[in-house]
């Protein structure tokens, strides 16, 4: 995969892409990350990106024409993604980052000031996405959490493949509690169910657990979740 970053702060990425798994992810040569200024693609002596919105109102929006220039200037395909990282995109979710860890391409756009300039949104993008109902100052930070999400999943990535699969959002369900050595920390103990050996009251012990933890903390997702007869009744009765 190859992610492209049209950013006017290109040295934001150092840390995030060379360090822990996006790192390894270039080791491997799983990914390559590269960042664009677009500053350097203005037509204008003095290399301005952004000027006053047509009609009035607070603050700047970027001018179409350095965001323009710059795609060009990348190879792209028919199957590249450019993303727009905007606060009135679709939310980012976990199925979109799986969906994204399958394409071979992919642009961020990621803006400053007030806004876009519309022609931006309407001719150069794929994909509009938020990952929250938030304002930040630019789309770098966002771009940098999207980019951990989408490139952990890339076959190969992560030491163990499977790792991901039982993942808060993968299943649709929030992750189980975890416990590790030692069993008896200070009187404080491991569930004896995890320590029994028998791997199909673990895996029923899990799967409960997640659906006590998603119907405490995110109700809201087992309303997509398609719940058994079991789980329904497992449910009730820990309401009752």
């Amino acid at each position: 995969m190859k992610i492209d970053y049209l950013t006017l702060f290109p040295e934001m990425y150092e840390g995030v892409l060379n360090h822990s798994i996006m790192k390894r992810a270039q080791d491997k040569e799983l990914v390559q990350f590269n960042t664009v200024n677009f500053r350097d693609y203005a037509n204008n002596k003095h290399s301005q990106v952004d000027d006053y919105p047509y009609g009035g109102g607070q603050g700047m929006v970027l001018k179409p024409e350095p965001i323009f220039n710059a795609l060009k200037a990348l190879d792209k395909t028919e199957k590249t993604r450019v993303i727009l990282m905007c606060p009135q995109g679709e939310p980012f979710t976990q199925q979109k980052a799986e969906s994204l860890s399958e394409s071979e391409h992919i642009i961020f756009i990621c803006g400053h000031y007030e806004g876009y300039d519309e022609r931006i949104r309407e001719h150069c993008v794929t994909d509009e996405i938020s990952i929250g109902d938030y304002v930040l100052t630019g789309g770098e930070l966002a771009s940098m959490t999207m980019t951990d999400a989408i490139v952990r999943l890339i076959p190969g990535v992560l030491g163990n493949q499977v790792s991901h699969e039982d993942d808060s959002f993968s299943s649709g369900l929030l992750e189980h509690p975890q416990y590790t050595r030692p069993a008896d920390y200070e009187g404080l103990k491991v569930p004896d169910v995890l320590l029994s050996g028998n791997h199909a009251n673990i895996d029923k012990w899990r799967h409960q657990q997640s659906l006590l933890r998603t119907q405490s903390r995110r109700p809201d997702l087992l309303d997509q979740y398609p719940l058994s007869e079991k789980d329904k009744k497992f449910l009730n009765d820990n309401k009752k």
